[in-house]
């Protein structure tokens, strides 16, 4: 049988600190070579600016194979849609089941920030107080709960384009359910340029093509996660000089390689080269590679997204909604 999970049941199974630590696992697991992460595979046609990326993971570990299809279509702001829209496959590693279909919004949405919250144990400065959001909205609210669960984050200052998204966010904070967020000290900047300089982790959550974060505006200490910019090389949240002066490690070098603009960019302009980024986090947690080698130095997570977060948080929502009786049932093999 395959368990179909729409939205409204995944919202009800997600849980921010038990993704941060299966999020964490399967880094680790890449990098001991326990499972396979192939770069994904980006498609177009010559009709539109969408781009179709297939992401997919296995798992020795957990005996799990996923596979995301996402759908990045730009034109989808004026239909009135999501702009990205995804599903995700779970396949039983052993027997080739298909055990579940998902709605891909609400576990891609935990995950990045779950991605981000073990980038930033891993890498930040342990004391760490200070938040800083570039962007105000859903994915805002889950970096918020995240970053929170895994440092002693007392203040998130945020920067948005509107006040009304600004509030929005403030509403969805307070009511998230998450203690330590809900109790965040929110500041309202002024710029982005003031959420960097006040900050000492910044994330970056923006659908924007072009820098609005900049290197020159970095302090000694900052860890940066950079999360939005939309996957295809031409797009990027941070400049050149960003990369340049900071410590960079990817979630995967070869999916970088393939669809992170902060770095392809960069590296075109001669910023920095490929081989200047340090690792992957899985490296770092397994120890293969240093993290943060001292308080003054910048460290930069691009965060491009790969198959095995999906299988991550798969594994964790597939898991809870068998114990809760969520979702349909249903044999696709009849």
């Amino acid at each position: 049988m395959t368990l179909v999970l729409t939205a409204s049941d995944l919202t009800t199974l997600a849980d921010m600190e038990v993704t941060i630590k299966a999020v964490e696992n399967s880094f680790a697991d890449l990098g001991a070579g326990l499972a396979c992460q192939p770069a994904p595979a980006s498609m177009e046609l010559p009709t539109s600016d969408a781009r179709y990326l297939v992401m997919a993971g296995a798992s020795a570990t957990q005996s799990l194979v996923a596979c995301k299809l996402l759908s990045d279509i730009p034109g989808n702001g004026a239909r009135g849609l999501p702009s990205q829209r995804s599903s995700i496959v779970l396949v039983d590693a052993e027997t080739g089941e298909t055990l579940a279909l998902l709605d891909g919004r609400v576990p891609t949405r935990i995950r990045t920030a779950a991605a981000s919250a073990v980038a930033t144990r891993t890498l930040a400065r342990p004391e760490s107080s200070v938040l800083g959001l570039v962007g105000a909205g859903a994915l805002a609210v889950a970096h918020a709960e995240a970053i929170a669960s895994v440092l002693p984050i007392d203040t998130v200052e945020v920067w948005s384009r509107t006040a009304e998204t600004l509030e929005a966010f403030r509403r969805s904070l307070e009511a998230s359910g998450h203690e330590k967020a809900a109790n965040l000290k929110v500041v309202a900047a002024a710029t982005a340029r003031d959420v960097v300089e006040s900050s000492d982790v910044v994330c970056t959550l923006t659908p924007s093509r072009n820098p609005i974060v900049f290197g020159d505006w970095f302090n000694p200490g900052l860890h940066l996660n950079a999360v939005g910019a939309r996957p295809r090389p031409t797009d990027r949240e941070v400049d050149g000089e960003a990369l340049a002066r900071s410590r960079v490690i990817v979630d995967s070098l070869d999916t970088a390689l393939a669809k992170s603009g902060d770095l392809l960019l960069a590296v075109e302009e001669g910023a920095l080269r490929a081989r200047d980024v340090a690792g992957e986090l899985g490296q770092v947690l397994t120890g293969s590679i240093a993290g943060r080698e001292s308080a003054e130095q910048i460290t930069l997570f691009d965060s491009v997204g790969i198959g095995l977060q999906d299988l991550a948080i798969g594994r964790v929502l597939y898991d809870t909604a068998l114990e809760r009786g969520v979702g349909l049932n249903i044999d696709l093999s009849r």
